[in-house]
């Protein structure tokens, strides 16, 4: 079972202190946040967590990544990059969280070097405004609490596609995908470590893009949108919705195409037929999904966790396996 966390600091660093990383060689993924802008208690804005070795990486800032962190044990200062997939608010709502709660020095906190950030063309000029924004905050901070300024600076990057991060034997790839015609541009990433993989498709519709990156790879997360046809019927303005996301049909076709051994859906947006209750719109998806692709589908949930390490073990938000994918003969 996950710790329950008190208030005080000196619960909270105990639970820290006593947080299990995965294991030297695997490959672990956290589900921060598998919601939409829906503000929701359940489902947090999109953020997933991947930890490799000495590497903690943190793929987009939805509403409420740095709480997921803190209930995982996961300290905000303690990240070693950071990537972003495109600047709608639900993809970085959470940033300047993670970025000034991370540089406190408390537990949860604790940055002294400055904070590594990738992402499409106007990552700089974001973090550049946020900097101007905050700098009151900033200025304050530095003289009461004798922070260390470093641990407020940004080191960011307008990173093109292809290879942007390579350190630790972990590798980071962005590749572009399409999240419309005005959304330009926005990425999906793939991390690569000690011969395992996991590809972040981002906000897109169906993109040949997210297979070919995605080959070879052992989980898929893909975004995913289901509106129930009565619903489309009765509000015409949800096909603007459907037009920049992808059905659970034609993510079952990525999934054939690319062959990942597990998938799982994130950044779920659904909205089901009157009376139908959440966990029947969840089951519509995965019945729709396996139409096209009948392998390994997960439906994420906040702080639902894969360890790849030959096999691929799925935990659910309170540490309880939920699904073991067995080792291949590769593995």
């Amino acid at each position: 079972m996950r710790p329950m966390f008190s208030h005080s600091l000196a619960a909270l660093a105990l639970s820290f202190a006593c947080a299990m990383p995965a294991a030297a060689d695997a490959l672990k993924v956290t589900l921060l946040g598998t919601g939409s802008p829906l503000p929701s208690p359940e489902r947090f804005s999109q953020s997933t967590l991947v930890e490799a070795g000495q590497e903690k990486l943190l793929f987009d800032f939805g509403r409420g990544a740095p709480i997921r962190l803190t209930q995982l044990g996961v300290p905000i200062g303690s990240l070693t990059a950071h990537f972003i997939t495109h600047f709608h608010s639900d993809h970085v709502g959470g940033l300047p969280d993670v970025w000034m709660t991370g540089w406190i020095a408390t537990p949860f906190g604790g940055r002294e070097t400055p904070m590594v950030v990738y992402g499409p063309e106007g990552t700089e000029a974001l973090t550049g405004h946020l900097t101007e924004a905050f700098s009151e905050d900033a200025r304050v901070r530095e003289a009461d609490e004798h922070l260390d300024p470093a641990g407020i600076a940004f080191d960011a990057h307008d990173a093109p596609p292809g290879k942007v991060y390579e350190r630790n034997g972990v590798t980071v790839t962005a590749f572009e995908v399409n999240h419309g015609p005005l959304i330009k541009p926005a990425y999906g990433y793939r991390v690569d470590y000690d011969g395992k993989a996991v590809v972040i498709s981002g906000d897109t519709k169906k993109d040949e893009r997210i297979a070919e990156a995605a080959k070879g790879a052992d989980l898929l997360i893909h975004e995913v949108a289901y509106i129930d046809h009565s619903m489309m019927e009765k509000f015409p303005s949800y096909q603007e919705i459907l037009d920049h996301h992808t059905r659970p049909s034609e993510a079952g076709e990525t999934f054939a195409e690319a062959e990942p051994r597990l998938a799982a859906f994130s950044h779920i947006v659904s909205r089901g037929a009157p009376g139908m209750t959440q966990p029947e719109v969840l089951d519509a998806i995965l019945a729709e999904a396996h139409g096209t692709w009948d392998g390994p589908i997960v439906m994420g949930a906040d702080l639902m966790s894969f360890t790849i390490d030959g096999a691929i073990t799925v935990t659910d938000p309170e540490g309880e396996t939920v699904l073991t994918v067995p080792a291949t003969a590769a593995n």
